[in-house]
C-alpha cells in the first residue's frame, strides 16, 4: 500500500535540494504538460502572515457555492497531503505518486530538467496543478510559497484576483533585507487587468502597492481604505463583524477562527470576493456567510483541549513563527485569555529570527518552557532560545526541555493556559501526537 510518506520520498529522490528561485525550471515542465494550471481560474494570494487563513476563508466560500474547488498550501503540517484538497478532502496517495511517476519521466527525457531539476516545492506545485487539472475543478485557490515574483505558484495563467495579504519581515535571505524590498516581491505578482487585493495593514506600502498596480493598469483595492469592516467582537467561539465595500455587504459575518487578525483575514478574501462575484454568480450572502462559518485553519490559536475545573489547562496550538506573527499572536492571547494563567511552550527554527519573537512573547508575563522539534536538522536547541529568554530578563521562570511532550506535560501542572507555538515544525509534531497528549491531560 503506497502512503504519502512514499510520495514525499519520490518527489523528494528527483528534486533538487534546498530552496531556489526562479521561474524556468518549473515554466519548462509545465510546459511539458500543456501548462495545466491554465485549465482553471484561479485566486492567487500571497503575503507574510494570513495567507494560508485567507485561502481557507475563500475555499471555504466558494464550496459552499457548489463550486468544485481545489485549494493549495504550504507547508503542511502533518502530511503532504495536506496541500492540495478538493472540496476539502485529501486525494489517495496512489493518486499523488502516479503523478510524482509522470512527473519523474517527464525530467528524465528532457535533459535541461536532468542537468538542472527543480526543488521540491516546484515538484509538488506541478504535481498539485497537473491533479487539479485532472479533477475538473471550477477553481482553484492557490497560496504562493515563501516569495511571490518568483515563486512556483506565480507560474498560474487564468488568474481572476490577486490577493495580498499581511507583509512583515521574513525570508530576508531571499526576499530582501528590508520591508520595502519584500513587498516589492509580493506586489510584483500584480498581473494584467486582473483585480488586485492588497490588505493595507502597513500603510507606508500602499503607495508602492499602487505603483505597482498602476504600471499593469489594474485598478488597486486596500482593505483598509475601500472596505469598511464594523462592530467586530472577538471571543472564545471566533470572531463577528460587519462588512461592506460598495454594494458588497456581509451583516454580522461570524468565522471559527480565533483572533482578532482573523477580522482582518476574512475581510481580506471578503473583499475578494465582492471583486469577483460577477464571474461566479452563485457567490451569494448565504454561501458567503456559510462558506466563512464553514473555513477551518489547523494550528493558527487551534484549541486542541479546552480543559474544565480539575481537568487540566486550556491547550492551544499556534504556528506563528516570525516577529509579526507572534505579535499578533501575543495581542489576541492577551485579549482572549489575559486574565488567566499562561504557560509558553516554544520551539524555533534556528534561521528566524527568534529573539524578537521571544521578546513579543515576554509581553504576556507568562512561564516559558522552551523545546526543540525532535528528527529535524533546522531547529534551534532549546537552550539557545532559553539563554535568549533570560538574557532579557524574562519576567518568569524558564526552563528547557529536549522533548516537547516533556514540556507540555510541565507547563500544564499550574497554569490555566497552555499556548504551544514558534514554529509550524513543533505544530505539526504536537498535531501527530494529539493521543498522547490527551494522556497527559487525563
Amino acid at each position: 500500500m503506497i502512503s504519502f510518506d512514499d510520495v514525499e520520498a519520490r518527489i523528494t529522490k528527483c528534486a533538487s535540494h534546498g530552496i531556489r528561485p526562479g521561474l524556468e525550471r518549473i515554466e519548462r515542465l509545465l510546459s511539458i504538460f500543456a501548462n495545466p494550471q491554465a485549465s482553471y481560474p484561479a485566486i492567487h494570494v500571497v503575503g507574510t502572515n494570513g495567507k494560508g487563513s485567507t485561502c481557507a476563508f475563500l475555499a471555504s466560500v466558494f464550496q459552499s457555492a457548489g463550486y468544485k474547488t481545489a485549494l493549495y498550501t504550504s507547508p503542511h503540517l502533518e502530511s503532504p497531503g495536506e496541500r492540495l484538497t478538493i472540496d476539502g478532502c485529501f486525494l489517495r496517495p496512489e493518486r499523488w505518486m502516479a503523478c510524482a511517476d509522470k512527473i519523474s519521466e517527464a525530467i528524465a527525457k528532457d535533459e535541461a530538467l536532468r542537468e538542472d531539476p527543480p526543488s521540491y516545492f516546484e515538484l509538488v506545485t506541478t504535481a498539485a496543478f497537473l491533479l487539479a487539472e485532472e479533477e475538473k475543478i471550477d477553481v482553484a485557490v492557490v497560496e504562493a510559497g515563501l516569495g511571490g515574483r518568483l515563486d512556483a505558484t506565480n507560474l498560474l495563467s487564468n488568474v481572476a484576483c490577486t490577493a495580498i495579504a499581511s507583509i512583515s519581515m521574513d525570508h530576508t535571505e531571499y526576499l530582501g533585507n528590508t520591508v520595502q524590498a519584500i513587498a516589492g516581491e509580493k506586489f510584483a505578482v500584480v498581473r494584467t487587468g486582473v483585480p488586485a487585493c492588497y490588505l493595507g495593514d502597513n500603510e507606508s506600502l500602499i503607495p508602492l502597492f499602487e505603483r505597482f498596480c498602476r504600471d499593469v493598469n489594474t485598478k488597486p483595492f486596500v482593505v483598509s481604505r475601500d472596505a469598511k469592516i464594523d462592530g467586530a467582537a472577538v471571543t472564545m467561539d471566533g470572531c463577528v463583524f460587519d462588512f461592506s465595500t460598495g454594494g458588497f455587504e456581509i451583516k454580522r459575518a461570524r468565522t471559527c477562527l480565533l483572533g482578532r487578525y482573523q477580522v482582518s483575514n476574512a475581510a481580506l478574501a471578503l473583499s475578494v470576493l465582492s471583486r469577483v462575484n460577477e464571474k461566479f454568480s452563485r457567490l451569494t450572502k448565504n454561501a458567503v456567510r456559510t462558506g466563512i462559518l464553514n473555513a477551518r485553519w489547523p494550528g493558527r490559536l487551534e484549541i486542541v483541549s479546552r480543559g474544565a475545573e480539575g481537568e487540566g489547562p486550556l491547550v492551544v496550538l499556534d504556528g506563528g513563527h516570525n516577529p509579526d506573527g507572534v505579535a499578533k499572536l501575543v495581542e489576541s492571547a492577551a485579549e482572549l485569555w489575559g486574565e488567566k494563567k499562561i504557560a509558553v511552550v516554544y520551539a524555533a527554527m534556528k534561521d528566524k529570527d527568534y529573539p524578537a519573537c521571544v521578546e513579543n512573547l515576554n509581553k504576556l508575563r507568562a512561564a516559558l518552557y522552551v523545546t526543540t522539534v525532535p528528527g529535524m536538522e533546522r531547529p534551534l536547541p532549546a537552550d539557545g532560545a532559553a539563554n535568549t529568554a533570560r538574557e532579557m530578563q524574562w519576567r518568569t521562570e524558564v526552563k528547557s526541555f529536549g522533548n516537547p511532550l516533556d514540556a507540555i506535560a510541565e507547563a500544564s501542572r499550574d497554569n490555566d493556559v497552555v499556548l504551544i507555538c514558534g514554529s509550524l515544525y513543533l505544530i505539526g509534531w504536537v498535531r501527530s501526537r494529539l493521543a498522547r497528549l490527551k494522556q497527559i491531560h487525563a
